[in-house]
């Protein structure tokens, strides 16, 4: 591909964007299993209410256990295959 006016391909930008991208997907499906987290380390009368409000509200951590574990080895192989197959050593 053409080299961009920083040095940098067009493809490495493509990867670095798109790698961004799964790795905020990952983030933000660790901060949504924070209650739940904080429910399961340390149980207590705060964090059982913070869980039925939750709950009530349609709360499903398993939505971030899902999708963040989707999004993880999907970025975790695109990032492998970028560094084995395209990156110069």
């Amino acid at each position: 591909m053409s080299e961009r006016s920083g040095g940098q391909s067009q493809a490495k930008t493509i990867f670095l964007l798109t790698s961004m991208v799964g790795w905020l997907a990952v983030g933000a499906s660790l901060i949504y299993l924070v209650p739940v987290a904080a429910h399961w380390l340390r149980p207590s009368e705060l964090t059982a209410t913070w869980m039925t409000t939750l709950g009530r509200s349609g709360y499903d951590p398993m939505l971030a256990v899902v999708g963040g574990g989707t999004a993880l080895v999907l970025t975790v192989a695109g990032n492998w295959l970028w560094y084995e197959k395209f990156e110069e050593r």
